[in-house]
């Protein structure tokens, strides 16, 4: 009995791609986690100030973004210290020219305390932000506003969507790359099961998660609960924005390239058939004579069937050729604008010019490691590769190259901006590892061409009619194997029946033992009988191969329409045929791996095309993880808007400083906001001094002081104007140069207790 299983090579086949998953799950857990915090669209102020204080109640809440952002009447929430909703629930558009700017009304009359702002869009990336940040009126106070702990884009929702993110690319790869192979290098692999299954499931992969991105979309860019992926309300409201009308554009585009998968392994795989020898013509190593008779007998079995003109043959695998290949490009750049129309390339600089090159850098990546992939799958399961393909590919896949490094840069630098902001952002670090992921990918290719200028070109004996024949004369002696196996088990399993052929043997052998004494007492008698022999053996000669194929299961008892290498009684034993069958497509299995390792050049391009499929994956990875994250200009637009500060530190700077005076009285907090705090401008500065309970309260004296020791620069002394009990307040609060300072607050609360606390505070 026969078993099969991994052999080492698959083994390490296995191994090698276990690693590279496994180091993408790790970039993906590492670099995609961080994602969801990244925002395509940047809230580069608000009014009120976030952690401001103001006089009066504003007659509405304003927000200003870095980019387009699509927003709706429930985007933004003003709660007052209850948690109630307080604003109007009419969004208003605010934005002209190049400031993209929304607001919320807010009623008269508002009561003093802490109001908390709660804002959720989708930018025009199709990436979600949201936020939220306090401002008070008259003075602060305790809220209990709820405030989303969960970021835009995260949790459990935002990992299945990231997931299907990078699997819609790597289908969309496999489907494109895959056919282009096909198509373009080996036109013999749409024959291939192992490539027709890797173009198959490529399609089936970018279908699936384009339908889960459509589903997910709702709960992805609003509450973030995957329960909401049935809400036909929300889906009735993501098809009418960008991202849902690329989504389904995209389904329909695969609808088309459905089709095109079809023709490709349908008819265009019927027409690279080897096609069959010519009627008339004797097969090699025939007997003279036989030929004609062999075509004699095929013609009589197919009559009226007409023969295929060599010429028109190939006119028809030219002319389809060149209708897939047409027919690929379109529906390949289709697929890629669903990317180029919803993403990164349809915002920000030269959007014109940005999808169009977008489209080109992704057909370009799916060509190269699609076709990579194609190649990996025809290198290990399938008939040895002609050099004549490999080399094909290898100089689409160095054109890919020169296309991916021209739009790569243009994208680099419209994307990036400057070289500082390479090593100051999150992008440029993405950015960095792509490039040195990509210069290793080049590395390795350019050892599988050196690997393929080596190769032979396929030998004769591996042309597919002769490999079919050896593979028939292997069958047969397996067969003969299998049949001899049959029938000592046969002859082990029934004495009796074995007793009563021998006897039928010696009947037998007794009435020709008199039919010869017969002949030779009557020579006359015998001479009609020799002629019907010599007839019989005439005809045996003329029916050629097929009689002398069909003589041995006559004479073994088979009838005819048993399968080859089937024991008499297999038809009533499934399980028998069943367990040849498997013996033989092993053999067969392990005569072909044989074949394709006897050749070494053959193996150490199978090794190094695998090390490049292996960083292609992780290659991949690093790429979906960068289209979600904030491009580098516009982090670096966000700091320039702020006096070249970020974001996070142009924001006013509230503190929360105990104090014990060590007296009566001696305990409290005081509360100081420095608004805006940024450096190089007028700052307001409030203070407010409560109690433990946290009443207001006048103390006899207050000072601050701002130094900042790392430029020996103060203390710069504030004296803040007493303006109400327990308020004070300074204007013009100037601090020269941004970084970290050094607070200092004197409270004293009699004549001889007092107390300095001292702070560390980030000004932009």
């Amino acid at each position: 009995m026969v078993t099969t299983g991994l052999g080492p090579r698959r083994s390490a086949v296995l191994r090698l791609l276990v690693v590279a998953v496994a180091l993408a799950a790790a970039l993906t857990g590492g670099l995609g986690g961080a994602a969801p915090a990244s925002a395509h669209a940047a809230l580069t102020g608000s009014t009120p100030a976030q952690g401001s204080v103001v006089d009066h109640a504003p007659e509405q809440v304003t927000l200003t973004f870095s980019e387009g952002v699509a927003m709706g009447d429930d985007s933004i929430r003003v709660l007052d210290p209850q948690g109630k909703r307080v604003d109007r629930g009419k969004l208003r558009n605010l934005c002209s020219d190049s400031v993209v700017k929304y607001g919320a009304g807010l009623p008269p009359g508002l009561r003093d305390g802490t109001y908390t702002v709660s804002w959720q869009a989708v930018s025009a990336d199709s990436h979600p932000v949201a936020g939220a940040f306090t401002f008070s009126v008259g003075a602060p106070s305790k809220t209990s506003a709820p405030v989303p702990q969960q970021k835009a884009g995260g949790g459990l929702v935002g990992a299945l969507y990231g997931v299907a993110r990078y699997l819609a690319y790597a289908g969309f790869v496999l489907l494109v790359g895959g056919a282009a192979f096909v198509v373009a290098c080996r036109p013999a692999a749409a024959l291939v099961r192992s490539v027709q299954r890797l173009v198959v499931q490529g399609w089936a992969l970018l279908t699936g998660t384009t339908v889960a991105m459509l589903l997910l979309r709702t709960p992805y860019t609003g509450s973030g609960d995957l329960a909401d992926v049935l809400d036909l309300g929300g889906l009735q409201q993501v098809l009418v924005t960008k991202p849902g009308a690329a989504l389904v554009s995209r389904l329909l585009l695969l609808a088309a390239a459905a089709l095109f998968v079809a023709v490709l392994f349908g008819t265009y795989a019927r027409l690279q058939e080897p096609a069959e020898e010519p009627a008339g013509q004797p097969a090699e190593g025939s007997a003279p004579g036989e030929g004609d008779a062999a075509a004699g007998t095929k013609d009589a079995d197919a009559a009226g069937e007409t023969a295929v003109d060599p010429a028109d043959l190939a006119r028809q695998r030219r002319d389809l050729t060149f209708g897939l290949a047409f027919g690929g490009v379109i529906v390949g750049a289709g697929l890629a604008s669903t990317w180029a129309l919803a993403e990164h390339a349809s915002t920000g600089l030269q959007p014109a010019v940005a999808m169009p090159v977008d489209v080109l850098h992704l057909l370009a990546v799916a060509t190269w490691l699609g076709g990579l992939a194609a190649l990996v799958v025809s290198l290990y399961w399938g008939p040895p590769v002609e050099r004549t393909a490999v080399r094909r590919f290898s100089r689409i896949a160095f054109g890919s190259v020169l296309v991916l490094v021209a739009t790569g840069v243009y994208q680099s630098w419209r994307q990036v901006g400057s070289w500082r902001a390479l090593t100051d952002t999150t992008y440029g670090w993405l950015l960095l590892l792509k490039v040195a992921l990509v210069v290793v990918l080049v590395g390795i290719a350019w050892v599988s061409r050196r690997w393929t200028g080596r190769l032979t070109e396929v030998r004769a004996a591996e042309d597919p009619a002769e490999v079919r024949a050896s593979d028939s004369a292997s069958s047969e002696g397996e067969v003969a194997q299998d049949a001899q196996v049959a029938e000592s088990a046969e002859a082990a399993k029934d004495t009796a029946a074995e007793k009563g052929r021998e006897t039928e043997k010696a009947a037998v052998g007794a009435s020709a033992t008199a039919g010869a004494a017969a002949a030779s007492a009557s020579p006359a008698a015998s001479a009609p009988a020799a002629a019907a022999s010599a007839s019989t053996a005439s005809t045996a000669s003329a029916s050629g191969p097929a009689s002398a194929g069909a003589t041995p299961a006559a004479s073994s008892g088979k009838t005819p329409d048993q399968a080859p290498g089937q024991a008499p009684d297999d038809a009533a034993d499934p399980a028998r045929a069943a367990q040849l069958a498997r013996q033989q497509a092993a053999l067969r299995s392990a005569r072909t791996k044989r074949q394709r390792d006897a050749d070494p050049e053959r193996l150490g391009l199978r090794r190094s095309v695998l090390a490049e499929a292996s960083v292609a994956v992780v290659l991949l990875v690093v790429t979906t993880v960068l289209t979600a994250t904030e491009p580098a200009r516009t982090e670096e637009a966000v700091k320039a808007t702020s006096g070249g500060r970020s974001t996070a530190a142009n924001q006013p700077q509230v503190l929360s400083i105990p104090f014990d005076t060590g007296g009566p009285g001696g305990k409290g907090t005081a509360r100081l906001d420095l608004d805006p705090g940024r450096s190089g401008s007028a700052n307001a500065l409030r203070l407010r001094i409560s109690d433990p309970s946290g009443k207001a309260v006048d103390v006899p004296e207050v000072k601050v002081s701002f130094t900042q020791k790392a430029k020996k620069i103060g203390p710069l002394p504030i004296t803040p104007k007493h303006v109400g009990k327990g308020h004070w307040r300074a204007n013009g609060v100037q601090l020269p140069v941004p970084g970290q300072w050094q607070l200092s607050l004197l409270v004293r609360t009699s004549d001889i207790d007092q107390v300095t606390e001292i702070k560390n505070v980030k000004i932009g």
